[in-house]
């Protein structure tokens, strides 16, 4: 398994990530983070409507890994609400020169298919950013959103693929 490889080359050079196994929400998803994450729960206004997203975060080498889920009634909502998520992450961002591509990641659905982004800041002191956004469909008939982020530059570059890479849905 590459990330198991990934997070024992980094915990042999690197004490500052104690990367975990964490389970984000009831939806299945097993994000690794390089830290206990902390659990919050919040609205977050996607277009017209207001959405209850719940968060696993931490920060580690200087930088602030984090996976956010919310729950869609089907894929026309779960397409609305992620667009309305990349507007919202594209206006905090601001002057940042920002680049988003679409990503892949197993098991994520085609539609809406996952998007990753990228920003260098646009402002000293600023930080950079990469997010990757991404849905599974579910039995019931509603998708899980899902916006795994790193903020900052971590100390070890490897940090970020190793997060990204970690994330791993049923």
């Amino acid at each position: 398994m590459p990330a198991a490889a990934a997070v024992f080359a980094l915990a042999a050079c690197s004490p500052t990530f104690n990367w975990r196994e964490v389970p984000i929400a009831d939806a299945g998803l097993v994000a690794l983070l390089p830290c206990k994450p902390d659990r919050a729960e919040r609205a977050l206004p996607l277009g017209a409507e207001s959405v209850r997203v719940d968060m696993a975060g931490c920060e580690a080498g200087g930088a602030t890994f984090a996976v956010a889920h919310a729950s869609a009634a089907g894929p026309a909502q779960a397409e609305g609400w992620l667009e309305a998520w990349r507007a919202a992450m594209r206006n905090q961002l601001g002057a940042a020169q920002v680049t988003e591509a679409p990503a892949a990641l197993q098991r994520a659905t085609a539609i809406p298919a996952p998007v990753r982004l990228e920003s260098q800041p646009g402002q000293p002191g600023a930080a950079p950013v990469q997010v990757l956004w991404f849905a599974q469909s579910q039995k019931d008939g509603s998708v899980a959103l899902y916006q795994a982020t790193v903020l900052g530059r971590p100390s070890n570059p490897e940090a970020a693929k190793t997060f990204f890479e970690g994330l791993r849905l049923p």
